[in-house]
């Protein structure tokens, strides 16, 4: 479940480590559900004949973080570099089962 208090409203440290750990139990939930698509991207890669990693995409998705994480007051730097790990990591997934 995200957090449920916004920050200014958290009145000591163990309101605000709930909600921080709210938020990760609600970032895993999603990066979870991300790997279900990239092992169905592993399907649909090997259908259309695509390669585990496509430059192209890559740059989108980083590009796209960076616009996003910008227009959130986000640092931008951070967000790509969150993104690279998890790119990579989602490649080396679909190279092993590509092939």
């Amino acid at each position: 479940m995200p957090a449920s208090k916004a920050p200014a409203d958290c009145t000591n440290m163990a309101e605000l480590r709930e909600q921080i750990d709210a938020l990760d139990t609600a970032l895993i939930d999603l990066l979870a559900q991300r790997v279900g698509y990239i092992d169905r991207a592993v399907d649909l890669k090997k259908v259309e004949g695509l390669p585990a990693r496509t430059v192209d995409r890559v740059a989108e998705v980083k590009a796209r973080v960076r616009a996003l994480a910008d227009a959130r007051d986000l640092d931008p730097d951070l967000a790509e570099a969150l993104w690279h790990t998890l790119i990579e990591w989602s490649i080396a997934r679909e190279a092993v089962h590509l092939g």
